[in-house]
């Protein structure tokens, strides 16, 4: 089916007054794109390494990605703790850098968080720093469909909303295809990120916004780590019409990045009727799940997570070590290891050598 164009909204919230940049960035990420998920960068004293964090913002930008996943659970969602204080400099510094550097449009998506109060305000936050849409978290303690609806629509009063289905692992929750078609008629609802990590529940998700009235104007995009490629190589079924997967929004491309560029170019192509690049992506389906089981630390359920993440950048040198905000999250048994055999196993997906050609300038 042709790809789904962003929502105009008509009212007069600041939604409405989007910047002629803004609206090319909706269009972007209408289209489908790579959205990496983008980590933290932190120094020995677990204190914000700004040089580091531009660093990373560069590398991401320089890679090819349609945009930038910020204060999502990869930048670790410590960073709202009062006594952290991170969440205004953390998106700040990636939209600055972004707007300074990008040179072309780039979809700026904030994490947001929390009951409605909470979301309102940091929805707030990421509209007066430039952001393009937010990314609700589904989390909210009691609430139900129809209370997690309208806090979307209370959100959607200030940005354009990504819903988000969140694997039970990390603690989401079932939510049935009747919320996911209400969620895509509100009309401040950009697209869906699916991460339930779940063949069934994917599906369900797809085929609700495809019978949705605004079907054409909600784009899908995978944040399932674990069979990236094969979700974005299945027409799915709907109402409307069959229907693709438009892109990712994804922690596994915070690293090899410019390799899920080229990877998603390929898929294209597949979509397209080219055959050789099909078995190109066929091939690398279960290399690509290999490798995001090491860095997402699947034997560890999940415990190493953002430290995988930041061990593979640390071995390239944007980050200088593998600190998170809290002191416990680290690698788990083993997952060092892991790492080294995937990574020598698909050299395909490292970004080693691009990374080295560029980390000075990006060091800067």
């Amino acid at each position: 089916m042709p790809a789904p164009t962003s929502p105009r909204p008509t009212s007069t919230t600041p939604v409405a007054s989007a910047s002629s940049s803004g609206s090319a960035s909706l269009d972007l990420l209408a289209r489908g794109t790579v959205i990496p998920a983008h980590p933290l960068a932190l120094d020995a004293g677990r204190k914000l390494d700004e040089r580091r964090q531009r660093a990373l913002t560069r590398y991401y930008l320089a890679a090819g990605a349609g945009g930038l996943a910020v204060a999502v659970h990869t930048t670790q969602f410590a960073i709202r703790e009062p006594s952290t204080g991170l969440l205004s400099p953390v998106l700040e510094l990636a939209a600055e850098t972004a707007r300074a550097e990008a040179g072309r449009p780039v979809a700026l998506v904030a994490g947001v968080c929390g009951p409605t109060a909470q979301a309102v305000a940091e929805a707030e936050l990421a509209a007066s720093l430039g952001y393009d849409a937010i990314l609700l978290s589904p989390q909210v303690p009691g609430a139900d469909e129809e209370a997690l609806l309208e806090r979307a629509r209370a959100v959607g009063e200030v940005i354009p909303v990504i819903g988000f289905y969140l694997q039970h692992a990390v603690g989401g929750s079932h939510l049935s295809s009747s919320f996911w078609s209400a969620l895509a008629d509100l009309p401040t609802t950009v697209a869906v990120k699916v991460a339930p990590f779940d063949r069934y529940r994917t599906a369900d998700v797809v085929r609700a916004v495809g019978a949705a009235d605004r079907a054409d104007e909600v784009a899908v995009y995978t944040g399932n780590d674990d069979d990236i490629i094969g979700d974005l190589l299945t027409r799915y079924p709907t109402r409307t019409g069959p229907r693709w997967i438009a892109g990712g929004l994804l922690g596994q491309w915070a690293v090899g990045t410019h390799a899920a560029v080229a990877l998603f170019d390929d898929v294209r192509r597949a979509r397209a009727g080219d055959h050789s690049a099909l078995l190109r992506c066929l091939t690398r389906r279960t290399q690509l799940t290999d490798a995001n089981g090491a860095v997402f630390d699947v034997r560890g359920a999940f415990r190493g997570c953002i430290a995988g993440v930041h061990e593979v950048l640390r071995r390239q040198g944007l980050l200088e070590g593998i600190w998170c905000l809290d002191p416990d999250e680290t690698l788990s048994p083993g997952q060092a290891e892991e790492l080294t055999r995937v990574t020598t196993a698909y050299p395909w997906l490292t970004d080693d050598q691009f990374i080295s050609e560029h980390l000075d300038d990006w060091l800067r």
